[in-house]
């Protein structure tokens, strides 16, 4: 492995000598080549703040603005760093896990300064701010209920399928970190006990045997390519076999889109079942590839947080925003009761259908096939108001038009829940300027062992200067 030559710009597969400095979004640490402030920024998989590594780069990135690097020899270990619990980790390997080099303990510090830096540098929050949301404890990322090591909480994995070495059948496989490279596993150590149950890491040929797989006439039959393996909270674990979508026609000079850089999103081979989780004495029936919280104590704890803080009132509106099944609608139906309202909104069709099952018993609840953005204009165009919001956004966040529109309603009290800190942070930066403040928050480490935390955030109005 090269080093890199001094005075020339490193390049992938270099080894850099690296004092380690903090931690940053995404599973990483910040460091410098050369060690200086004005040194080019690195950042490090696979090393923890104050260490002295090894470190391989592995590619570069905003214009060369900066460099990505895996810790291939750790000279100096931080006090925090143990020995990886699953074999599969590290380097070169299984992407899915960023932290399993720390202590328990400490990946939840540095998850709880990544939120903290992500709110302070693009959030504007002040450390006033903070320590009156969080309260004497400050902000503090916790376990969730029953979660003591970490592990075998996954309950719904996606596994790769990969020729055997051997050219007998295929292998279980999980991809590299940044690499559509899939990586052969025979054990997943975060998966739940009924997803290691299916016999997807211990024999995945077995049940690529038992799908059946269709013949289209004149044409091969599809390759099951995965198996998404979930065990739900009710009901036996399900397997669901598959294949990516038909190739495109071949044109001459064209390469395969697989080869481009791009990687087909996998289909279902048939029909996909249905599962069933409950959650404070309800039933929630919806696709086994449909959105459910993967941490088993997590909707749960959640849900109990949204009420608590919400403390919605017989006869209020509520709105529940990108609502999936209905998670948080049916409870706030529950206690709005019939001289009250409550609209969930979720653009995806057949969980938008689920959370209208859901909401049957409530007629002065409904559920609503759209966009976020669009419901919110329409209301705002209306003169609508709502009383309480449940705001639940994809990865990449609410938006600037959504947290304006919703502060246009003019809510007594919303709660956020965020599933990205940097996310979180911009929308809570529009918050304030549209006249809502945070008055609560809460960390939550809902995927250990990844660099993955759940926030939930309680807005409330501004006061008003007079």
């Amino acid at each position: 492995m090269p080093a890199s030559v001094a005075g020339a710009a490193p390049g992938v597969g270099d080894l850099l000598d690296l004092r380690v400095g903090p931690v940053a979004h995404g599973g990483h640490c910040v460091a410098r080549v050369g060690d200086t402030p004005h040194g080019q920024v690195v950042f490090v998989r696979h090393a923890l703040p104050g260490e002295r590594v090894s470190a391989v780069v592995t590619g570069s990135g905003g214009g060369g603005r900066f460099l990505r690097a895996d810790a291939v020899e750790v000279h100096e270990a931080s006090p925090d760093r143990v020995p990886p619990p699953c074999p599969f980790a590290g380097p070169g390997r299984c992407g899915g896990c960023d932290w399993q080099h720390a202590d328990l303990a400490a990946q939840r510090r540095l998850k709880a300064e990544v939120v903290r830096e992500q709110l302070v540098r693009v959030g504007g929050c002040t450390e006033q701010e903070l320590a009156r949301a969080t309260g004497p404890a400050g902000l503090v990322c916790e376990a969730l209920p029953g979660d003591q090591e970490g592990l075998r909480w996954r309950t719904r994995v996606e596994v790769a399928l990969t020729p055997r070495h051997d050219g007998d059948g295929v292998a279980a496989g999980l991809r590299a970190h940044r690499s559509h490279r899939v990586v052969p596993v025979d054990d997943c150590l975060i998966a739940a006990p009924g997803v290691v149950g299916t016999g997807v890491f211990s024999d995945p040929q077995a049940l690529v045997d038992a799908a059946r797989v269709p013949v289209r006439q004149g044409r091969p039959a599809p390759r099951v390519s995965a198996l998404d393996a979930v065990a739900p909270g009710a009901g036996d674990p399900v397997v669901v076999p598959l294949v990516l979508p038909g190739d495109p026609p071949r044109r001459r000079g064209r390469r395969p889109a697989s080869r481009r850089g791009s990687r087909q999103a996998p289909e279902p081979l048939g029909p996909v079942p249905e599962v069933v989780e409950t959650v404070r004495g309800h039933d929630f029936r919806l696709s086994a590839r449909g959105f459910w919280q993967v941490h088993p104590g997590a909707a749960a704890e959640f849900t109990a947080q949204v009420l608590d803080w919400l403390d919605p009132q017989p006869g209020e509106r509520a709105l529940d925003l990108y609502a999936g099944v209905g998670l948080f609608a049916v409870p706030l139906a529950e206690a709005v009761g019939d001289s009250g309202e409550v609209l969930a909104v979720e653009a995806d069709v057949a969980a938008a259908d689920a959370a209208g099952r859901h909401l049957d018993p409530y007629p002065w609840a409904q559920a609503h096939a759209g966009a976020t953005e669009e419901a919110l204009a329409g209301l705002v165009t209306s003169g609508g108001s709502a009383d309480v919001v449940v705001l639940d956004p994809p990865r990449s966040g609410a938006g600037a038009d959504v947290v304006r529109a919703l502060a246009a309603l003019r809510p007594r009290a919303v709660v956020y829940v965020a599933c990205d800190p940097a996310a979180l942070a911009r929308d809570l930066a529009t918050a304030r300027e549209a006249g809502l403040e945070l008055a609560a928050l809460r960390v939550l480490d809902a995927f250990p062992m990844t660099h993955h935390v759940e926030s939930l955030a309680l807005l409330r109005p501004a006061p008003t200067t007079t």
